[in-house]
């Protein structure tokens, strides 16, 4: 009976964006002009069908609304959102509420009606204060609108704001991935993403691959950006996640933590603890439809496209892909409150990596070491191999 003691979240994913980017390979689609009331009141269908399990009634732990660009949405729409989840179910007392956010100067006029409808966090994707950068990047705003957006969020009352960052751009020296670092922490967010820009399958990018710097100045690049931001005061606590004391993500220690999550909105995943017939406990995958036009027609009962139970084997290796990305790594006995496995399935590559020196292991924590994080896949690919 442990496993719907985890924390539950809600994540809503507003598809749509001003302009694909050329290294997006999130399910994104370019409309400046989306159905927004006919969105929102689609997804409240999806939820209402999401709670019918009894294992969704626990309160939501944080709300997350990604995308797209979700600050294309105005205001009215955002509030008639969260009011109607509001409604519907519980949320905790100290709910986080996230809502991603594109610099440009007619989305950040919208923060103040954001913050009016109850979201309380802010990440906006900034990726870059460098003008070349951005223009190569296909991004839509410049760094004085990203600087803009920043003091906008901050005259709406967000005292909590997610700034991303890439590295490893086109052509980026260590001296440039500096200085667009130190222009970023000039603007004192409470927590910085700070991700290598990576060629994904079915982008512009990939296709058409730029100049990007080779594996071993990604990883020079890597270690200083490390060094700048621990000396602002940021500590990593994930692979690309640093924060200010008390600022760690909720919503995305949710994910790394293996809990569960509904998801709504075209192609939205989720993940869900339920008790199956048998009387045991199954750990049920869920995907939306993916095309914004097909989610939009589907029946509310017929949002789903695609759904899986996960085999003993899925979890141990779901489990050490999202946990061994925390710096902190995970306390033993939350693999088998997550899980509903014995410890026992895990011990053998747990031995082995600790002798590798991958890992460090206490009655209290599994963690990784530098060199468990710097070779990340293989560790992984250890628990993996024993979940065959």
């Amino acid at each position: 009976m442990a496993a719907p003691e985890l924390p539950l979240a809600l994540y809503i994913h507003l598809p749509w964006c001003v302009r694909k980017c050329p290294y997006c390979d999130f399910n994104s689609h370019a409309n400046q002009s989306p159905p927004y009331d006919r969105y929102v009141v689609k997804l409240l269908a999806d939820l209402d069908v999401e709670l019918r399990s009894p294992a969704a009634l626990r309160p939501f732990s944080s709300i997350f609304i990604g995308g797209g660009t979700p600050s294309l949405f105005p205001g009215a729409a955002i509030k008639t959102l969260l009011d109607g989840i509001r409604s519907r179910t519980a949320l905790e007392n100290d709910i986080e509420i996230t809502l991603e956010a594109n610099p440009g100067t007619a989305d950040a006029h919208r923060f103040a009606d954001y913050r009016a409808a109850g979201v309380n966090r802010l990440s906006i994707g900034v990726q870059s204060l460098s003008a070349i950068q951005l223009t190569q990047l296909g991004r839509i705003h410049d760094p004085a609108e990203a600087r803009g957006a920043v003091a906008l969020a901050r005259v709406a009352g967000f005292n909590n704001l997610n700034l991303d960052l890439m590295f490893a751009l086109p052509d980026q020296t260590m001296a440039e991935a500096a200085a667009d670092l130190d222009a970023l922490l000039e603007l004192i967010p409470e927590h910085v993403s700070y991700y290598q820009l990576t060629l994904e399958p079915d982008t512009a990018f990939h296709a058409r691959p730029p100049a990007l710097p080779d594996s071993d100045l990604a990883a020079d690049l890597a270690a200083q950006g490390l060094e700048r931001l621990s000396r602002a005061g940021y500590v990593q606590y994930e692979v690309s996640a640093y924060a200010g004391a008390g600022r760690q993500c909720r919503h995305n220690l949710n994910y790394w933590r293996f809990g569960d999550y509904l998801g709504i909105g075209a192609g939205a995943h989720g993940k869900l603890t339920e008790l199956a017939e048998t009387g045991t406990w199954r750990i049920r995958r869920t995907a939306k439809h993916a095309q914004p036009s097909d989610y939009l027609d589907a029946r509310p009962d017929a949002l789903i496209a695609s759904q899986h139970a996960l085999e003993a084997s899925d979890c141990i290796c779901e489990f050490a892909l999202n946990a061994l990305r925390l710096t902190d790594g995970f306390e033993p006995d939350l693999f088998s409150r997550a899980t509903g496995l014995p410890f026992t399935r895990i011990a053998d590559p747990v031995r082995r990596a600790a002798a590798e020196g991958l890992l460090t292991v206490s009655a209290r924590r599994i963690q990784p070491t530098a060199l468990g994080r710097a070779f990340l896949d293989d560790l992984v690919l250890r628990f993996a191999e024993a979940a065959t």
